[in-house]
């Protein structure tokens, strides 16, 4: 078994399509599909079943693929250790950040990490929350960034900054003039809410919870994939919503929505690292710059 099969098999594996894979490997179909041949022919046993046309992961290979995931991200971590006893005037780094930071507040700092570190690769990639910090675990990434807390004993996690959440309405909702706005006025208002397991829906359920509300009994008329999608119901009447300060500016500032007399308590972004794996020299420089503005090179 080679590393370069188990590169192909996860890249077949994740889209359960072969020519997909081929063209996200930049291989031919022909080697992509021997790769896998080769593999289930060697230990005799079948990683995928073919449906009609297609390929479908089976058991063997949903168990096979965490395993090859974690061979590969050690192989990586060993590629990153071996480059990192250089300098940092060459490198990659792979970041997993939730939507918010990824959205509004990164990229700024990306730019300045990209000024002072050009031959740097930066790759970044966008989830909610769980996603970010299973990418972690998993080892698909060195450094996640998300909004709030996240508890697992495997993750090292320090702050790197905060913003605070606002109640925003439609122009014309009933309560844009009501001061102050109670606890029960929330609950009986129609709501459009991110999905569970994101960043913004945990902290805004953690803030309403401070202020006296419970988040549990809030009339959730739609929930959405997205900060711009929940933004976009909002502004056209949908209901409440509760998002970062970064992402309901611009529409505050239009006349598009309107913040509510609720203040919430501000929430902390948070860097996470797996505890256990090595730390190149590239992520720490990376999040001494978020964390203080400045490098540790």
């Amino acid at each position: 078994m080679t590393l370069e099969q188990l590169r192909i098999f996860i890249a077949v594996a994740e889209r359960q399509h072969v020519t997909a894979a081929s063209q996200a490997l930049n291989l031919t179909q022909s080697a992509v599909s021997n790769a896998i041949a080769a593999l289930e022919e060697r230990y005799g046993l079948k990683l995928f079943d073919r449906v009609g046309r297609g390929i479908v992961l089976n058991e063997y290979g949903r168990l096979f693929l965490v395993e090859a995931r974690a061979v590969m991200a050690r192989a990586g971590q060993a590629e990153a250790m071996l480059a990192d006893l250089g300098t940092l005037k060459t490198g990659h780094l792979s970041i997993y950040a939730s939507q918010t930071i990824a959205s509004y507040w990164l990229p700024e700092r990306l730019a300045q990490f990209r000024l002072l570190y050009p031959a740097i690769t930066l790759d970044v990639q966008i989830g909610n929350s769980h996603e970010v910090s299973e990418a972690v675990i998993q080892g698909q990434c060195e450094v996640g960034l998300v909004e709030g807390v996240v508890s697992h004993p495997l993750l090292q996690q320090e702050s790197i900054g905060q913003d605070r959440l606002t109640i925003i309405a439609y122009p014309t909702h009933p309560l844009v003039h009501k001061t102050p706005v109670t606890a029960e006025d929330l609950s009986q208002a129609v709501w459009v809410m991110r999905e569970k397991g994101s960043g913004t829906r945990s902290s805004f359920e953690d803030a309403l919870e401070q202020a006296g509300c419970c988040a549990a009994s809030l009339n959730v008329g739609m929930t959405l994939p997205s900060n711009e999608a929940v933004l976009n119901a909002t502004q056209n009447g949908v209901g409440l919503a509760g998002l970062s300060e970064y992402v309901v500016r611009t529409s505050l500032a239009a006349g598009q929505v309107v913040a509510l007399d609720v203040p919430l308590a501000p929430r902390f972004f948070q860097s996470l690292r797996h505890r256990e794996r090595y730390h190149t020299r590239t992520a720490q420089a990376f999040l001494a710059l978020l964390q203080t503005g400045q490098t540790n090179a």
